[in-house]
């Protein structure tokens, strides 16, 4: 794990995860989908306890930001190594000082000087770039639906998140969590820099229902746009925990579960969000529809073992540079 030099904090984040972590009696998963069927598609499962956290794989937001100090995405900084130079904009922060004499060493004849020293002019100075690590929000949608707690699963992807969400806490984040099972999507924990409320709310989730994948989907981006507008430098990077399969009642006359969630996701796309799939699907026959809508969000899809930092397979870090144009270096 990473240290930050904050060491009560981070126990007590520790901790946390460690009693979130405890596995509860009967709490496993029935077998079987419990996504499908007549009158109701599948009753609600009692929450299950998480499986032993781990140290993950670090995910990043690709591109160069400007938010808040932390250890996860690269970013300009008044603190880190120096990467370059420009003119400066406004207050002159850090003077590079060969950028500011080889600026100025071409223009000492037209300037007249005879004698030692370098004359300079205000057009000649630099400042030092600086690149180190920001936090970003990190936010979390986490598929809670019948076919997630087929097969025990829901105890080992409870485990992953909650690394996820001791990593996040490491790393300077902050976290939200959105669920969604059923006929909609929850906003479980507005982004908040608590791991310790994500942690608490993740052990409470009960699984069971349909699977409204597009609705997880777009109450992700209505959280994405007021986070946007309270932070514009903090990026977000979105992780979505799910088996891809969308199997929420079809409107009358609407598009299809899969495509609403293909829609969704495009728009997610659209806003220059940088994502995540960790694809939870298991069993000798796979779909792939995880993949398809990493495809769809231009994100990385992993597997459950792939955000072992011990993993022998790498994780996948060619992410495609989707930051918002608006904000791009």
């Amino acid at each position: 794990s990473v240290r930050d030099g904050r060491g009560g904090e981070e126990a007590g984040a520790a901790g946390a995860v460690g009693r979130a972590g405890a596995p509860r009696d009967g709490g496993a998963a029935d077998p079987g989908e419990g996504d499908g069927g007549t009158g109701g598609a599948g009753g609600e499962r009692a929450a299950v306890g998480a499986a032993e956290p781990f140290r993950t794989r670090r995910l990043d937001v690709p591109g160069l930001g400007e938010g808040a100090a932390g250890r996860r995405s690269r970013a300009r900084s008044a603190h880190g190594r120096t990467t370059g130079a420009r003119r400066p904009r406004g207050t002159l922060s850090a003077l590079h000082l060969t950028a500011t004499v080889r600026a100025a060493a071409p223009h000492q004849r037209a300037r007249g000087r005879s004698g030692p020293g370098l004359l300079l002019r205000r057009d000649d100075l630099r400042e030092a770039v600086r690149e180190g690590r920001e936090g970003n929000l990190v936010l979390f949608v986490v598929d809670a639906s019948g076919s997630m707690a087929a097969r025990k699963r829901m105890s080992a992807i409870k485990g992953a998140v909650l690394s996820l969400l001791l990593d996040a806490y490491q790393r300077r984040d902050k976290v939200g969590l959105i669920t969604f099972r059923g006929a909609d999507a929850e906003l479980a924990l507005p982004p908040t820099s608590s791991v310790d409320a994500a942690a608490v709310r993740l052990e409470q989730l009960p699984t069971g229902g349909r699977t409204p994948l597009a609705a997880g989907l777009l109450k992700a981006r209505e959280v994405l746009r007021v986070e946007r507008l309270r932070d514009p430098a903090r990026r977000p990077l979105l992780v979505v925990v799910t088996d891809g399969r969308a199997t929420e009642a079809r409107r009358s006359g609407g598009p299809a579960p899969v495509e609403r969630a293909g829609r969704a996701a495009r728009m997610l796309a659209g806003d220059g969000v940088a994502s995540v799939v960790v694809d939870c699907e298991s069993g000798p026959v796979r779909l792939g529809l995880a993949g398809a809508l990493a495809g769809e969000l231009r994100g990385t899809r992993v597997t459950l073992d792939e955000l072992r930092a011990d993993s022998v397979t790498a994780l996948v870090r060619d992410v495609r540079n989707v930051s918002n144009p608006r904000r791009a270096a």
